[in-house]
């Protein structure tokens, strides 16, 4: 049985093949450049040869390939995107139009071709991950699917972006105080979640069980399979990603609380400062999302003294010579596949019939 996780960050995608038919240290891993990032090289390189870009594709993440779109823009280059491409940009076509986009129908889209420098957008892309597998000799049927991003969601015109994102936390906590509460199965997605429904929908065609988590749930998720993090009674997870730090105040996967910021927009001496405050329960909303954070929120009641810290993610470095005495997790001995980690754990766990293969090889590894 092969189950592929695929985990889309700002910076990378990482991704696991897990085979439950040899030892996990065996399975294919990769951590490659992430959609957008590879968007925002292909958008460049137009720029540099004074091309025109034409955009297509779906939602994906933003970040990169937004502020590439944007120096492209004000080197005075056309840039055209169809409706759903445009997304990627703003929910509110009326914004990306403000940009200076041409916002152009598919049959318009087909008239430009030859004209302009076409860039796809999607945040999963199977055709290429195949092709790469099986440059090597990899099997390339997946027996499942364990798909993660981070998605703001769409919201309202006028209304904040970070606000809209954490009323979703909020939501979904609010269902049950529980990590697992952020696996849903294709069919439970929010509506609200358009990039994570245009994910799942890269992958419609392969008729297959999947899963998706947002990636902040999923990383924390991961941390708990390090054997050390495993024996906390309670803990702090922090996964320190390349534009989202996300801190998870756990007994195992039940969740106390939870705050989720922008890893440029605080210093390790403020996430100190939050992750002691959030443990006693003295760290409010208002404050978090006053510094250009997204929010705090309290499932259960807080208080006491603040219990191991574990960190993980990309930007992990912050956190050196901290005075929480952080732990560095690598599960599986392998910190960036943290999130996949998560995700299988996630897919195990929404689907039984895969449960006991797929968690026996996830325990095999220590």
């Amino acid at each position: 049985m092969q189950v592929l996780a695929v985990d889309v960050g700002t910076g990378t995608q990482d991704i696991l093949l897990l085979d439950t038919g040899q030892p996990l240290e065996n399975c294919v891993q990769l951590v490659l450049p992430s959609p957008t990032e590879i968007a925002a090289r292909r958008i460049a390189q137009a720029t540099r040869e004074g091309q025109p870009v034409l955009l297509v594709g779906t939602i994906q993440g933003g970040g990169p390939c937004h502020w590439a779109l944007e120096r492209h823009l004000r080197m005075g280059l056309p840039a055209y995107a169809t409706p759903e491409a445009a997304q990627t940009f703003d929910d509110d076509p009326d914004v990306v139009r403000a940009m200076g986009v041409h916002i152009v129908s598919e049959d318009e889209a087909r008239a430009l071709e030859g004209r302009a420098r076409r860039v796809t957008l999607r945040d999963l892309d199977l055709e290429a991950l195949r092709r790469t597998l099986a440059t090597f000799g990899v099997e390339t049927r997946f027996d499942g699917l364990a798909l993660g991003c981070l998605d703001h969601g769409a919201a309202p015109p006028g209304y904040s972006d970070r606000l809209f994102r954490f009323e979703h936390l909020r939501r979904v906590m609010a269902g049950g105080n529980d990590l697992l509460r952020f696996a849903f199965l294709p069919e439970e997605v929010p509506p609200y979640l358009t990039r994570a429904r245009a994910m799942l929908a890269c992958a419609r065609d392969e008729g297959v069980p999947m899963v998706f988590m947002d990636t902040g749930p999923a990383a924390a998720l991961g941390a708990l399979q390090d054997p050390r993090v495993a024996s906390w009674e309670e803990g702090v997870v922090i996964n320190l990603g390349n534009m989202h730090t996300l801190v998870f105040h756990l007994a195992g996967t039940r969740v106390f609380s939870l705050l989720e910021h922008h890893t440029g927009e605080i210093s390790r001496e403020q996430v100190e400062d939050y992750v002691e405050r959030l443990v006693a329960g003295t760290l409010t909303h208002r404050e978090v999302f006053d510094g250009k954070g997204h929010g705090v929120f309290y499932a259960e009641g807080a208080g006491g003294a603040r219990p191991p810290v574990a960190v993980t993610g990309p930007q992990r470095g912050k956190m050196r010579g901290s005075r929480l005495e952080p732990y560095f997790a690598a599960p599986h001995g392998a910190m960036m596949l943290t999130g996949c980690f998560g995700l299988l754990y996630a897919f195990a766990q929404r689907h039984p019939s895969y449960r006991e293969p797929l968690l026996a090889r996830l325990g095999a590894a220590g």
